[in-house]
């Protein structure tokens, strides 16, 4: 008999320490990557590597033996918890210091035609666990200090489907309504002990917006086809850090405060969104945070992506995470989450993720949350002429922090329609 564990991840600000965010960074961009090429190679696609890696993240801290060896490999996490702990705190600070300076300029620039609306970036980790159950303190204590996350107790075993709602109701609540419904009916179980909790809002206006003036209908290769289809398409003329790479261009536009930016990357064939997928790095994702300045007229369409809540167990086992799940039978080991006994173990069983992204003139609204289930079983350029880059193929885009390159979310734009 399994008992589940389900956990969600909500990353919550903390104090700021000495610790590096380059290692979060790191692993949020090289697994995002990598979870990214395991996607469907049609349709939309847009995932938070932050938010996963931060509900992970959480569970990782719980994780001993082989069973933290392939988590740390597939989640290209480093073998020291404590520094990892450190690294997302550091990086979470950073996030919320955006927060802060964005703030500061709107505050500045109002009066000189600025952006009016500061950057809104809520992020919230929380722990739903079983009244009752042994949970060793050193980990309780390590996500609390990291993560920020706090215990909530709950009664599954009582009223699973209560449990749900209120779970539920409370990532609803912190991405602004924006995610619903994150664990589905039957996510959880009578067996379920513990839930780890992510959930990501962000909000931001450009730092310089479009005009609506300059939006009208332009063609787009739809699925990378040769006929085109008219979309919705934004257009402005200005500086932006561009690179031109073996096979794409890459633009970003900064949100205001400039801490945050979304990334565009445009194959340079009309059918080669796969192939950049391929090669893509996340040194690759570094670098375009961090190129050079040139003047550029973009085309971007509006698009806006909903997609449902997305189980990605069999996924991550795919990628080799196999004994989290308790693949082959016996061998999840979580003993530093709760001690293992032969009869009473936890073990993940399922990974709910769900994501919403809008972009248009004025800027972009987005919303994340990663549940994790556990179950026991047993500066400016000089003037040259402007580049004109125009996104009328899939594309991949991210919301990116500019100091770090770490992408809180990332995806794929087949069809903007």
């Amino acid at each position: 008999m399994k008992r589940i564990a389900s956990a969600l991840w909500l990353s919550l600000a903390v104090s700021a320490s000495a610790a590096s965010p380059e290692t979060a960074a790191q692993a949020v961009n090289a697994f995002g990557l990598d979870l990214h090429r395991q996607m469907p190679k049609t349709g939309n696609v847009c995932l938070s590597p932050y938010s996963i890696q931060s509900a992970l993240g959480m569970t990782y801290l719980g994780a001993s033996g082989v069973t933290q060896e392939e988590m740390a490999r597939v989640l290209r996490f480093p073998a020291d918890k404590a520094m990892l702990g450190e690294s997302f705190a550091a990086l979470n600070a950073a996030l919320v210091e955006a927060q802060a300076n964005s703030e500061k300029q709107v505050a500045q620039s109002k009066k000189y035609g600025g952006p009016s609306e500061a950057l809104k970036l809520h992020v919230a980790n929380r722990l739903f666990g079983q009244k009752g159950y042994e949970f060793r303190e050193t980990f309780l204590s390590g996500v609390k200090s990291h993560f920020g996350a706090p215990m909530e107790l709950m009664n599954f075993i009582k009223d699973h489907a209560a449990a749900t709602r209120e779970i539920n109701g409370w990532v609803e609540k912190q991405t602004q309504k924006r995610i619903r419904d994150l664990i589905p009916e039957n996510g959880l179980s009578a067996d379920t002990r513990l839930v780890l909790v992510n959930a990501l809002y962000f909000k931001a206006a450009w730092q310089s917006e479009f005009s609506a003036h300059a939006t009208a209908p332009k063609p787009f290769h739809v699925n990378g086809a040769k006929s085109t289809v008219e979309v919705p398409t934004m257009g402005k003329q200005e500086h932006m850090r561009y690179l031109n790479s073996r096979g794409f261009q890459a633009v970003t536009l900064p949100y205001a405060g400039n801490d945050l930016h979304f990334l565009l990357i445009v194959p340079d064939d009309i059918g080669g969104v796969s192939d950049v997928e391929k090669k893509l790095t996340a040194e690759t994702l570094l670098a375009c945070a961090k190129a050079e300045h040139r003047e550029v007229i973009l085309h971007l369409p509006k698009f806006k992506i909903t997609p449902p809540t997305v189980p990605l167990s069999e996924v991550l086992q795919k990628m080799g995470m196999t004994t989290a799940f308790d693949k082959p039978q016996g061998s999840a080991d979580f003993d530093a989450m709760a001690p293992k006994k032969p009869d009473d173990y936890l073990c993940i069983s399922e990974v709910f993720h769900k994501t919403f992204l809008e972009l248009d003139e004025k800027g972009t609204e987005a919303a994340a949350a990663t549940a994790v289930a556990m179950a026991y079983a047993g500066a400016p350029a000089p003037r040259q002429k402007p580049i004109e880059l125009n996104a009328d193929r899939p594309f991949l885009f991210a919301i990116q922090h500019a100091t770090t390159g770490a992408c809180l979310f990332f995806g794929r734009v087949n069809d903007p329609r």
